[in-house]
């Protein structure tokens, strides 16, 4: 990139710049006579001194003399406010044009950095300045040239008016100018320091915060809060410090500006009325000098603030580009994509001297060397830290060595674009990320190198044109993110159904088939979805209701019934006798609405219940309070988080004093949103007792006659006969909840449900709603052994001649890795795999086994 930011500008935008300032320097006529003609009305027109007898061959007196001089300032005006309306929006394009270009940019560079690099780095520093740093400079782009330009041209306008007027009240209008040219950029230079500083101060600020973010377990369980806000404090201590630093010099400078400013009109006042007193000067070139010395102000005081924010601009800029210009960064003809799938990987991958070591650290290769032929299966062991995970990110084209080469096809495998490399090797690495989507949109992930066939912007449709268009002049990129990028035949398939089979296909081979079948029991199934699939699901409750009553296991499952309570489900789904129709709402916000609220009152309910709340409460702090965050018991409690004890704590002390009518509203309704989520079965305090029981399903039959439409719409209530869409796909065909506590329900009745489910013929539309499992980010809603897996079957589906698995399955047990690893095996046949193991013990049904410890191979074998 370029080093300066106007250098960055004329490259970019030379054409537009010029354009601005052509534009510009063709208004300042205008501009002028619409300073000239007030003079010229009040003079002559209304002063009745120089009325021409004619104009343009007709004649005029005064009064349409009058007119004439008013329509031409009004159109003047008028021209004037329409170039400046059409320049602020050509400007404002131009702003955001080039501004798009930049973040463009340098979110590709940072697709550019070097691996190490990012364990430097803090992604709190990097997105805030792609995002809101650049902001400003966005701003800035447009008014480079023609801010300058154009307020200069007014400045030298209104100048030209009031020395033509007269020499000295010209010279008056301009005596502070070199004292605030020379003042102004010396107090400047230190706001710029604490703007640099302020920068700087604000990116270590996020990227400590980022780290809170990271490490929010160890500082909950290690009891490090206090430390934590001390530091935070400290930097905002710091921040404060510096702002209020800048605060004070940018306002003294305004300050000192506006006092300078003033100065001037004094001497108008006194100088142009001697002048005018003496005849020396008419009156209306005063006014008229005047009124111009006033918009004069207007542009002196652009160019000032252009000043400091170029100023700004440039530390900014020069900021950001040291940020995103780190030693080895990719070349960017390495992630050109590609047009023709390249070469199959031959013969063998060939190291002579490879050494790798990051900055500042000691070497994890050793100037090793060897021989693999692509297509053999390999196993890399040795103790941790001994290389070989740096080994298999060097094979895998992550990262570059040191010194040596490491040589495929004869050539440099780091001078290879991506797209070859991506195409030649498949890559999982212990810590593989997972997007944010679904489990299919995870899998596919690798089969998105670009759009399919030609597919830029679809024909016809201007609205993709016009996106083509402003990609192209913003030096983005121009695939259309809307096309076809799932590509089947990087997956060695020809369609897209054949790459579903293949999918379904790959599960079982890393264990993840009974993962995913699972997450499509816990998956919603959406409003309005098939009909058919809706019939299926009642059917297989009507026959799993059926075999439990046979099968003896009564007992394990509680179902629901409009009459009475269920004990393993909560006193709001007793209540409400449903669940929130959108899963993203909780079912205690609900059941706050006004029209419950006033029939629990009535019922006298709704104290009991606060006093229910306020006993588990009670008994949750006493349980807690010597626990420390993250124990198991919080997941059995869910209702009380580690982070609301003390605020429960806080408030049963005042209520032991002081009665609950001490408490505030939202403290009530905390209560009674703990006495909500109270399951009977489960938490066993004894609080929802038979009599309270009773009297909630007696509340559950007048609210279900009373329920307001608004409160109707969110719920979807349980019925034996309708499928409710706001509850999971396993909680429809049970009809019911689990037997908390009962030996082995679960899996019991687990057994119990895919029975039923696969005479329904539903098993396949199970799989694919757990295919369609929304993942969170980073997997957060899965176990971290299932985001393993998962990135397993995402090498897997893509053709590669070589895989490179660096301990990928690092946190399953002995017994599942190894019967994964000979799954891998079989399905590979005759293709390249090199797999970096932590346990030799798994390594015994390789071809060959590399051992590597402090940086050197020991054995092979």
């Amino acid at each position: 990139m370029e080093p300066s930011i106007f250098k960055y500008i004329l490259r970019h935008s030379r054409k537009e710049q010029l354009l601005i300032l052509l534009v510009t320097v063709l208004s300042m006529p205008l501009i002028y006579y619409s300073l000239e003609i007030p003079k010229l009305i009040i003079n002559q027109a209304i002063g009745g001194d120089g009325i021409p007898a004619s104009i343009l061959g007709f004649s005029v007196n005064q009064i349409s003399y009058l007119t004439v001089l008013c329509c031409a300032f009004l159109a003047l005006t008028m021209i004037n406010g329409g170039i400046k309306y059409h320049l602020n929006v050509y400007r404002g394009v131009l702003s955001e044009r080039m501004l798009r270009r930049l973040r463009y940019e340098l979110y590709s560079r940072v697709l550019r950095f070097p691996i190490p690099y990012f364990k430097r780095i803090s992604q709190n520093e990097v997105v805030p300045i792609i995002t809101a740093e650049t902001e400003p400079l966005g701003g800035f782009i447009s008014d480079a040239f023609a801010l300058p330009a154009f307020q200069g041209g007014l400045l030298i306008t209104y100048l030209a008016f009031i020395f033509n007027q007269d020499i000295y009240l010209g010279f008056a209008a301009t005596a502070m100018y070199p004292l605030q040219m020379v003042v102004i950029p010396k107090l400047q230079k230190k706001v710029n320091q604490l703007s640099r500083k302020r920068v700087l101060t604000v990116r270590s600020l996020a990227a400590r915060i980022g780290e809170a973010f990271a490490g929010i377990t160890e500082i909950r369980s290690l009891d490090t809060a206090q430390f934590e806000r001390a530091d935070i404090s400290d930097r905002l201590g710091s921040l404060f410090e510096i702002r209020k630093e800048i605060y004070k010099r940018k306002f003294f400078i305004k300050f000192l500006n506006n006092f300078l400013n003033q100065i001037t009109p004094f001497f108008f006042y006194l100088v142009g009325g001697i002048f005018v007193i003496n005849g020396k000067l008419s009156l209306g070139a005063l006014i008229a000098v005047l009124a111009a010395y006033k918009d004069l102000a207007g542009p002196w005081k652009e160019l000032l603030k252009y000043y400091q924010i170029k100023e700004d601009i440039r530390v900014k800029y020069a900021q950001i580009i040291s940020q995103f210009q780190p030693s080895q960064l990719l070349d960017e003809n390495l992630f050109e994509p590609s047009t023709a799938r390249p070469e199959p990987l031959e013969g063998s991958l060939v190291s002579s001297g490879l050494t790798y070591a990051e900055e500042g650290g000691v070497r994890q290769l050793d100037g090793i060397s060897f021989e693999i032929p692509v297509n053999q299966r390999v196993a890399i062991v040795g103790p941790s830290g001994g290389g070989k995970e740096a080994l298999g990110r060097l094979i895998g084209g992550l990262i570059n060595p040191s010194r040596g080469q490491l040589k495929v096809n004869g050539s440099n495998l780091a001078g290879f674009p991506v797209a070859a490399t991506g195409q030649w090797i498949g890559y999982a690495g212990q810590n593989a990320y997972l997007f944010n989507g679904s489990v299919l949109d995870n899998l596919y992930y690798g089969l998105k190198n670009k759009p399919l066939s030609s597919e830029l912007a679809v024909v016809g449709d201007e609205a993709s044109d016009h996106r083509k268009s402003e990609a192209l002049r913003t030096g983005n990129s121009v695939f259309d993110v809307r096309s076809s990028w799932i590509n089947p035949i990087a997956a060695g398939v020809g369609n897209e159904t054949e790459l579903e089979r293949k999918v379904v296909e790959l599960l079982p081979v890393v264990e993840l088939e009974q993962d995913i079948y699972e997450l499509g029991l816990r998956s919603n199934l959406a409003d309005g979805a098939n009909s058919g699939l809706v019939e299926k699901l009642l059917r297989a409750r009507r026959d799993l209701s059926v075999e439990i009553q046979q099968g003896d296991l009564a007992d394990l499952v509680e179902l629901f019934d409009y009459n009475q309570y269920n004990t393993n489900a909560s006193v709001a789904e007793n209540l409400l006798f449903g669940v929130p129709r959108d899963s993203s709402s909780a079912l205690p916000d609900l059941i706050n609405n006004p029209t419950v609220l006033q029939l629990l009152s009535r019922d006298g309910l709704l104290d009991e219940l606060i006093e229910a709340g306020r006993k588990a409460a009670e008994t949750m702090v006493d349980i807690f309070s010597d626990l420390p965050p993250g124990h198991e018991f919080f997941n059995r409690f869910s209702f009380i988080s580690s982070d609301d004890l003390p605020l429960f704590k806080r408030m049963l002390g005042r209520i032991d004093v002081d009665g609950t009518e001490s408490i505030t509203e939202e403290e009530r309704e905390q209560l009674l949103s703990v006495a909500f989520m109270l399951i009977p079965a489960q938490h066993r305090l004894g609080i929802i007792d038979d009599a309270l029981q009773v009297r909630l399903v007696e509340a559950r039959h007048r609210l279900a006659d009373t329920m307001p439409e608004e409160l109707s719409a969110l719920v979807t209530l349980f019925s034996a006969d309708q499928y409710s869409h706001g509850a999971s796909v396993q909680d429809n065909i049970l009809f019911g909840k689990l037997a908390y506590g009962q030996a082995k329900a679960e899996a019991r009745v687990g057994e119990l449900i895919r029975t039923v489910i696969e005479k329904a013929g539903i098993y396949p539309d199970v799989m694919r709603l757990g295919l369609s499992y929304d993942v969170g980010i980073g997997g957060a809603n899965i176990s971290i052994d299932q985001r393993q897996k998962i990135a397993l079957v995402r090498i897997l589906l893509k053709e590669t001649d070589m895989l490179v698995i660096n301990d990928a399955i690092s946190v399953l047990d002995g017994d599942t890795s190894k019967r994964i690893i000979d799954n891998v095996q079989r399905l590979r046949g005759d293709r390249g795999l090199i797999w970096v193991l932590g346990d030799a013990d798994l390594a015994q049904s390789f071809e060959q086994v590399l051992v590597l410890e402090k940086g050197r191979f020991i054995t092979r074998g």
